[in-house]
């Protein structure tokens, strides 16, 4: 069998995979890097535009990143985190556009308002807790907040038309949020990537096997999905970035760590609106409250996405039950994943979440007027022929042992990593995407220690992100530095 030596292999052709060797890259160019994508495009799955939320995650309206805890009060640190992870993503597009390497920042992400919208006095004195709680923050102090109807039909107006006068009702917005088409993103990421001869992307061709050797490599077996034919890759680190399918890699890869981790496949589906007379006059993203018991990714939103440089109007996204680890995965997904050292955090998982499991099947059967009842929470004369209905694609959120319970369900994005830093995996789902430069700088820091400690790798990572090394959340001054340049640059 033919084998192929690389430096660095990256398996799945997304954002995570693409962030990860641009990096690389640019820190070092001799670098050989190889990626290797099951599908025939780039982005094809949790990347793609209508997979993926689209939002540019800054935590400025996404509810479910501000829970309200038992004594009443509003926990804004998981916003702040992401906020500043965000902005450390947009420092990295920022040196890309700057130097060449991403096209005209408008292809790929464009400015719009995101707000937070909610309806009846329990969510409104919650939305209120939240405001007063941000907006002292200086990441967040540009937030603006209303119960005025008036006011609000300004800001929302598809929202609040032909709304009740004496519904009581709240609104934050943040005029400086994004939409972001992340499918179009990780295409031009890779286009810069292949100028180089040291990058080899490889499409249609399946990972099948991965064993450590003794001298820390990895042998990774990869079947060409025309040919059948197969061919070893020689590889000193790998990085599992394939979506839903990263868990599966990792149980392959048989290292300690992966021991214990299990998933929670979701499916979504999506309206959508591509009646223009209706589209233009809706401009913002608005963000509800998940119902009680929905996942994170079902957080119900009015959304206007820029896709391959086409508006359109989504609402969404309607979670549902499934097996599959990915859009184009198989039924069997689920059940293949199960393994001795996962089998009870699995089991005790799904004992403990019986509420969310009626949840989504009751979902799944939903049928399209239901489904515009639902939009019609948020729009009141929203019509059923002016909406249809297309698949929001796959999530698998994190399952992990645990001592208590015998295993916890979360929804979040992490990093497994060996030991040795010679494998690496991401899990999870939101805010995914949105935060893939600041995970995938974790990902390098844990896995290439050394080399990150060194001048070269230090002095161009500043050059890269002007804040590497520093807090956002901390230091005021060079959030507002940082923000000007990105603003400048990405024309936002």
């Amino acid at each position: 069998m033919a084998i192929e030596k690389v430096d660095v292999l990256l398996v799945g052709a997304g954002v995570m995979s693409a962030t990860l060797g641009q990096l690389l890259a640019l820190l070092d160019p001799s670098l050989n890097i190889m990626m290797v994508e099951r599908l025939s495009r780039v982005a094809s799955e949790s990347s793609h535009a209508l997979n993926n939320a689209g939002t540019g995650h800054a935590g400025y309206c996404e509810l479910n990143y501000t829970p309200q805890l038992e004594d009443g009060s509003v926990d804004i640190s998981r916003a702040l985190a992401i906020n500043a992870a965000y902005e450390v993503s947009l420092q990295f597009w920022s040196y890309l556009v700057e130097n060449g390497m991403l096209p005209s920042p408008e292809k790929f992400i464009n400015p719009i308002f995101h707000q937070s919208f909610v309806w009846g006095e329990p969510n409104v004195a919650f939305l209120r807790k939240r405001y007063e709680a941000l907006r002292t923050h200086h990441l967040f102090e540009e937030m603006e907040y209303s119960e005025d109807h008036a006011v609000l039909k300004k800001w929302m107006p598809l929202v609040m038309q032909s709304r009740d006068a004496a519904q009581a009702v709240a609104a934050t917005q943040v005029k400086h949020g994004t939409d972001v088409d992340f499918g179009i993103l990780t295409r031009k990421l890779v286009k810069a990537m292949r100028v180089h001869p040291t990058f080899d992307l490889k499409l249609s061709h399946t990972i099948t096997g991965m064993k450590q050797y003794p001298d820390g490599r990895w042998h990774v077996r990869v079947r060409d999905n025309h040919t059948e034919h197969s061919k070893t890759i020689d590889a000193g680190f790998v990085f599992l970035g394939a979506g839903g399918g990263a868990l599966p890699l990792l149980q392959k890869s048989g290292i300690p760590e992966s021991a214990g981790y299990g998933g929670f496949p979701v499916s979504g589906q999506w309206l959508i609106c591509k009646n223009p007379d209706v589209v233009k006059r809706h401009a913002s993203k608005v963000y509800g409250k998940a119902p009680k018991g929905a996942p994170p990714m079902s957080v119900p939103h009015l959304d206007t996405r820029i896709i391959d440089g086409q508006p359109a109007l989504l609402f969404g996204p309607f979670a549902s039950i499934t097996t599959r680890f990915l859009k184009e995965g198989s039924v069997l997904d689920l059940f293949s994943s199960l393994k001795s050292g996962n089998l009870k955090p699995m089991l005790s998982v799904a004992r403990d979440n019986l509420d969310l499991t009626r949840y989504l099947i009751t979902e799944a059967f939903k049928s399209h007027k239901e489904r515009v009842a639902s939009l019609q929470e948020f729009y009141a004369d929203a019509r059923e022929e002016d909406w249809e209905l297309a698949s929001a694609g796959q999530r698998v959120q994190i399952i992990k042992g645990c001592d208590v319970k015998g295993g916890r369900l979360e929804f979040g994005t992490e990093i497994v990593a060996a030991k040795d830093g010679t494998l690496a995996a991401l899990l999870g789902a939101s805010p995914g995407a949105s935060i893939s430069v600041q995970a995938m700088l974790a990902v390098i820091e844990r896995c290439f220690k050394s080399r990150v400690e060194s001048v070269d790798w230090q002095r161009k990572l500043k050059e890269i992100i002007p804040s590497y090394g520093e807090s956002l959340d901390e230091n005021e001054a060079l959030l507002h530095f940082v923000r000007k340049r990105t603003s400048a640059t990405l024309g936002l």
